[in-house]
């Protein structure tokens, strides 16, 4: 690198990288994957100290012959650099930052002005944005889900679903599954189930408490080596820590029924289900030694009533609802409750070693699956608890750092049905007389435990004695049990058509006479229905982030993973199934497509992949060497992993089928001569143990058979991305903006699809010449079991986005920020729904072999969302969010330009209306200080001020061959992507 002495920052410039007391709380403390480093030109082998303003923490190193030097693994936060004879600098650095900082002679400290949040790192190749701790503390926030704020992120959507408030991240075009978040540099990744992050798969909870985190960065794509297990978008968070000065808050808001508007389905109704969030908590934080070590504590709570409304639908032939099941309709609510923990030990025993001990505490649980048809007793009880832990050592040398971990998960969701018994669904509703819902009673269907637990073993080494380059090398292990217990239905399910029923007078639940019942149970030699794996993963990645010249740096990076999954490697298929899937003529022959031998497992014809290469390259062009304009681009490879949940249903379903029996009743005839699933019913049929007794003599009877593919693949994507970050004045105010196009194509998802075929081979009914539609053989199932179901690679989502951001920051002279997020999204998938909802079964195709790409739904082709936050008067500030979508894209069935109906496809449309999503919230704080160091505040949100509709429920039918469809495209339902206008009143007090 060459000597850069005739070139200075702007003052501006470097203004806005210094910060002499911001507002940024507790210090950070954080692994190998988010520490910062400060480098830059100073005088020739002189001494540069490190010193963090509010721990002490000390860190000094020796400039080479040249001036150059570079300060590594600095935990984020506000540093004095100091250098051996005279010069001084402040400044802020940010997670995973890499600041350059010159100090060319002796000066006195600038009169700075004071930066309130982090500066984006212009010199990264990472599509990366920085969410600072003053944003998640000032925009309008209800959930207090830190991983929210990642929605002004360009690229970046935060789904929160108003049918169950759950929360999910997402980027591009593909799923949450593909998102990983680093805590302290640390993996959260769910091994067992959907969400990408551990306890995120259907919650209203939060990951992390907000007040533990200091802030985070999100990257997009073309993230450096250290990352791993993941596809899509990283987000990489650092924890508080205590510090030399005693610290603390509390928070309390609340929200509830008469502070909201009611929701669509209300308004029908015509009253409001009663409805509460109140939310609390507490953080404290100092010194035990001063400058050696610190605490950090902090609790959060959260109270959730949300509003259903149970309702009937119509009956075929006009009966009216019985009392009996009327008595269970009408307004309900669905309630929650969590409690989140987060503590930490910082031990800095001198400039050269760094000790931290922390450990997450979670506690949920709810009542979900009520409402719509579903009635409050027919619900699931829900816990999601998780707990981990943290061990981590850091020791730096003059030119080398390493930083080791040893960390402990246990994370546990275990849904079931909140009542035992018997449950009835009752059909025969005016669109399907026979089977169309109109109520669900009784008890539910679901019982589940799944969850992961075990340890890793991880070391990031840092070698800074090559100039110009900061080399990183790091390995991983971890050993971890997983587990998915799964009891389908647990509760027997009687199904009663209501028309036939009552057409005879039976209208109590003494009369009904059901005409279906499913029911699971274990098979007779089946060890066990909980179903684990121990798996071993191994990681191991080089980076070297090289400073070619002044202009030009270039991020090299290699990455190598693999993961042995002994629970799907040693799976022998049981011979029974092996026996009847060899011997079904249906899968044998020249029309088959597909040969049965590749699912059938032995033990030993399978293997994890050790393929798993990831190279990742980028660079940045200084155009200028002065970070006012930077072109920046990167390519690479990443993989993730085929979730257990997934891998186990061949096991499971072996071990406790779902059987479905039917019953010989007026309007649903069988022969019990000839159907070995149909029996006369009787009423002794309500015995559970009755039912067992029926397939006793066959306990295959019906069962569904999953196989997996003996040559299964690890999904993954390849990244490309091309872009320029520019700092410019506008008016006295320093921007940044930020131009990147990325394109990502994401390969070998994991889809089931039907096994069944006609008895020539064929997947469509050979009695129907041409038929590209309909006539699958789920008629033909493998003689003496149910139907097959087979998963292979296949799902595959290709994205061209184009990202805009325009940051301003907060400033002491300017104390205002904003910030505009623009997304261009051209997505395409060849499975409807894999990026909206991870839809992963195909029954309407027999492969996804040749599918055309279509449009992905729930991708929406522009996103915007503006957000800032500014001080006014009398010690108040005022935030606000505003965001805008257009049409969210949706799949219909064509069968309108079809031949006939045997020739249908899937396409999609773009619903007619000017913007598929918007909102705008506001948030209003006043802050009284009471001349000592005790600040107390209250606030106010309102989110939806305008309380805008955007619908999730259209008619996607198009209509018949040549018959369109006269209500196609319209709204057809009640469901909103976002809550009705509501406001939450806040209060609390720092010290």
């Amino acid at each position: 690198m060459k000597p850069r002495h005739n070139t200075r920052p702007t003052p501006r410039l470097l203004a806005c990288a210094m910060a002499a007391a911001l507002a940024m709380g507790a210090p950070v403390v954080l692994a190998q994957s988010t520490s910062a480093t400060v480098r830059g030109q100073v005088a020739a082998s002189a001494r540069v100290t490190a010193t963090n303003t509010a721990t002490g923490l000390v860190r000094t190193v020796q400039s080479d012959a040249k001036g150059n030097y570079a300060v590594a693994g600095l935990p984020p936060g506000n540093y004095r650099i100091d250098v051996e004879g005279g010069g001084s600098r402040t400044v802020q650095v940010g997670v995973s930052q890499n600041l350059t900082v010159n100090i060319a002679a002796p000066t006195n400290e600038l009169n700075t002005i004071e930066v309130v949040g982090t500066p984006q790192d212009v010199r990264t190749s990472e599509v990366a944005t920085y969410v600072s701790t003053q944003k998640i503390e000032a925009l309008p926030q209800n959930s207090r889900n830190f991983l929210s704020f990642a929605d002004t992120v360009p690229g970046v959507i935060f789904d929160q679903s108003t049918n169950d408030n759950t929360t999910k991240l997402r980027s591009g075009a593909q799923n949450s599954n593909g998102v990983n978040v680093f805590i302290d540099g640390v993996g959260q990744k769910n091994y067992v189930l959907k969400g990408g992050i551990s306890g995120q798969d259907s919650s209203r909870g939060n990951p992390f408490p907000q007040l533990a985190i200091g802030e985070y960065k999100v990257i997009t794509s073309n993230y450096k080596a250290e990352y791993d297990q993941i596809s899509s978008a990283a987000v990489t968070a650092v924890t508080r820590s205590g510090t030399n000065d005693l610290q603390g808050s509390f928070f309390w808001d609340y929200t509830n029924t008469l502070w909201r508007d009611p929701t669509k389905a209300e308004e029908n109704a015509g009253s409001k289900s009663h409805t509460s969030t109140e939310q609390y908590g507490m953080s404290v934080g100092g010194p035990i030694l001063k400058d050696r070590l610190f605490y950090f504590v902090t609790y959060e709570g959260k109270d959730i009533t949300n509003p259903r409304t149970v309702s009937a639908n119509p009956i075929f032939g006009g009966f009216g609802l019985p009392s009996d099941l009327y008595a269970q309709t009408g307004p309900t609510a669905s309630p929650f409750t969590e409690g989140l923990w987060f503590g930490k030990l910082t031990w800095q025993p001198d400039g050269n070693n760094l000790v931290e001990l922390s450990l997450k505490d979670r506690n949920e649980e709810e009542i979900t699956g009520i409402g719509g048809q579903d009635s409050f007793q027919y619900g699931t009880s829900k816990t999601n608890d998780s707990t981990r832990g943290d061990l981590r050592w850091q020791y730096n040398a003059d030119d080398w750092i390493n930083d080791a971990h040893l960390t402990f998960e246990d994370e546990s969701w275990s849904p079931h049905a909140q009542n035992t018994g018997i449950g009835f669904r009752f059909t025969g509703t005016n669109d399907d007389p026979f089977r169309g819902t109109v109520l669900n009673v009784g008890a539910g269907r679901d019982f589940q435990d799944k969850g992961q637990k075990g340890w890793s073993v991880q070391d990031d080494f840092t070698w800074l004695g090559f100039e110009g380059h900061t080399i990183k090398v790091g390995a991983k292990f971890k050993a971890v049990k997983i587990n998915a217990f799964e009891q389908q239905p647990y509760n027997p399910q009687y199904f009663v058509n209501l028309p036939t029923n009552l057409a005879v007078g039976n209208d109590t639940f003494g009369e009904f006479v059901p005409f279906q019942v499913e029911f699971g149970a274990l098979v007779p030699g089946a060890a066990t229905r909980d179903i684990t794996t121990d798996a071993k993963q191994f990681g191991l990645y080089a980076q070297d982030d090289w400073q070619v010249t002044e202009h030009l740096m270039l991020n090299l990076g290699l990455r190598w993973d693999y993961e042995k999954n002994e629970g799907w490697e040693n799976w022998v298929t049981p011979q029974n199934i092996a026996d009847a899937l060899r011997a079904w003529p249906n899968i044998h022959g020249p029309n088959v497509d597909y040969n049965i031998e590749n699912y059938i497992s032995n033990g030993s014809n399978r293997s994890s992949p050790k393929d798993q290469w990831q190279p990742r390259l980028g660079f940045s062009y200084d155009i200028g060497a002065d970070e006012r304009h930077v072109v920046f681009g990167g390519v690479g490879r990443t993989y993730d992993r085929n979730l257990w949940d997934y891998l186990q249903l061949e096991q499971s379903k072996y071990s406790f089928p779902t059987y479905q029996l039917h019953f010989n009743v007026p309007g649903f005839a069988c022969d019990p001569a000839t159907d070995n699933r149909c029996f006369e019913w009787d009423p002794a049929y309500y015995n559970p143990a009755n039912l067992a007794a029926l397939v006793a003599a066959n306990p295959n009877l019906g069962a569904e058979v999953n196989v997996i593919n003996n040559d299964l693949k690890t999904p993954y994507s390849d990244q490309f991305s091309l872009g320029m970050r520019n700092a410019f004045t506008f008016g006295t105010q320093e921007w940044t903006l930020s131009t990147t196009y990325a394109h990502i194509v994401s390969k070998d998802g994991i889809v089931f699809s039907l096994g069944n075929r006609w008895p020539d081979g064929s997947f469509r009914n050979p009695d129907v010449p041409g038929a590209t539609w309909g006539n699958q053989p789920f008629g033909f199932s493998i003689p003496g079991f149910g139907t097959l179901i087979k998963a292979d690679n296949g799902i595959e989502t290709k994205l061209n986005q184009f990202l805009v951001g325009i940051d301003k920051l907060y400033t002491t002279d300017s104390p205002w920020s904003v910030t505009v997020a623009y997304t261009y999204s051209d997505a395409s998938e060849n499975r409807f729904n894999a990026a909206n909802s991870d839809e992963h079964y195909l029954f309407d195709y027999p492969n996804l072999d040749g599918q055309p790409f279509l449009t992905s739904v729930g991708v929406p082709k522009h996103r915007l969302v503006v957000s800032g936050y500014g001080d006014i008067v009398w010690n108040m500030q005022v935030s606000a969010k505003l965001t805008l979508a257009s049409e969210y894209p949706k799949d219909s069935v064509n069968c309108f330009n079809a031949a006939s109906f045997n020739n249908c496809f899937f396409d999609s449309f773009q619903p007619d209306v000017t913007f598929g999503y918007k909102q705008f919230d506001v948030a209003l704080r006043k802050t009284w200080d009471t001349g000592t160091d005790l600040k107390l505040w209250m606030r106010v949100d309102a989110f939806n001020l305008f309380n805008w509709r955007s619908w999730t429920d259209y008619d996607t039918w198009r209509g018949g061959p040549g018959e369109p469809n006269p209500t196609f495209g319209n709204v057809n339902g009640t469901g909103l992507q976002q809550d009705p206008r509501f406001f939450k009143l806040s209060m609390g007090f720092d010290f």
